[in-house]
């Protein structure tokens, strides 16, 4: 069976707007949908959605739809990619990237990571979140600062919940930075597996447990939290749609990061959680994505 992508071409501010329109249709349909720039000198951009199994026109003729109001002149092109592992080939060539104190990074390049780096090694596999993206680099800057900044240090945001863990970079930071037991969790059991290979290859699995469950509806919410930081990079609909059951999950005082989350949608998710009687401490801006800290 060969795995295979749709994109289109386009310039920056469409692939972001790409981007919003793909998740918002197929988000709940476990397919990627992913940004990358190819000609930094022509400013050429391609918007991919990834696809299991073999070619289906449907699906070409559906993601044609979905963007043809904002893209009329757009060629939905196909890539097949046979037997290869298109994640694992991917994070090959990514470069180190680093996040405040923290530094995410392939085994390739163990080399550089410095004497004073919380450096998290994540190996190829079928889960996102390798800390190039705006959301996860956000992330992961908000939850050093939350942490460090708590009153009673990191442990006093303890115990942590990493809702959509993806490869479970997010949760390996936040034990890393003190100790606090951390519940992950994810709707997808590929991503639930890969997060715990992470979490055990970072040498952090007695603090992390990494758990398959949709929404809030398995019991181990209620037995681990009441939760002193609740982190969800998912994104902004989910989001609002769950804003009740997070404010619920939280512990009195604890903080809630979000992420996942265009820049134009920002006082949307905004208005979710005031609605829940949250208010706003600090937004992060990278690359047209915001990170939203709210208590």
């Amino acid at each position: 069976m060969s795995d295979h992508r749709y994109y289109f071409r386009t310039d920056e501010a469409g692939a972001r707007r790409g981007l919003d329109l793909l998740d918002r249709v197929f988000e709940d349909e476990s397919m990627p949908v992913a940004t990358m720039e190819i000609d930094e000198d022509q400013q050429i951009w391609e918007v991919s959605i990834y696809s299991p199994g073999e070619p289906d026109d449907a699906l070409k003729q559906r993601i044609a739809e979905c963007v043809a109001v904002d893209f009329p002149d757009a060629e939905i092109e196909m890539e097949t990619f046979g037997e290869t592992d298109w994640i694992a080939k991917s994070l090959e060539g990514l470069k180190p990237v680093r996040a405040g104190r923290f530094m995410v990074h392939g085994a390739h390049d163990r080399s550089a990571v410095r004497a004073h780096d919380l450096a998290i090694e994540l190996e190829a596999g079928q889960a996102f979140g390798t800390g190039h993206h705006g959301t996860t680099a956000g992330c992961l800057e908000m939850i050093e600062t939350v942490m460090r900044a708590h009153p009673h240090g990191p442990s006093g945001v303890n115990p942590v919940l990493d809702l959509g863990t993806g490869s479970g970079v997010l949760a390996i930071a936040a034990a890393m930075l003190g100790p606090v037991k951390v519940l992950a969790t994810d709707i997808d059991p590929v991503a639930t597996r890969v997060a715990r290979d992470n979490v055990r290859h970072n040498k952090v699995a007695e603090q992390v447990d990494c758990l398959t469950a949709t929404g809030f509806h398995s019991i181990a919410f209620r037995e681990a939290g009441p939760f002193g930081l609740i982190i969800a990079n998912i994104l902004a609909r989910p989001l609002m749609r769950m804003a009740p059951d997070i404010k619920r999950h939280l512990a009195p005082g604890g903080s809630v990061i979000l992420s996942g989350i265009l820049a134009s949608q920002r006082w949307q998710v905004l208005a979710a959680f005031n609605g829940q009687r949250m208010r706003h401490v600090q937004t992060l801006w990278r690359n047209g994505w915001v990170t939203i800290h709210l208590k």
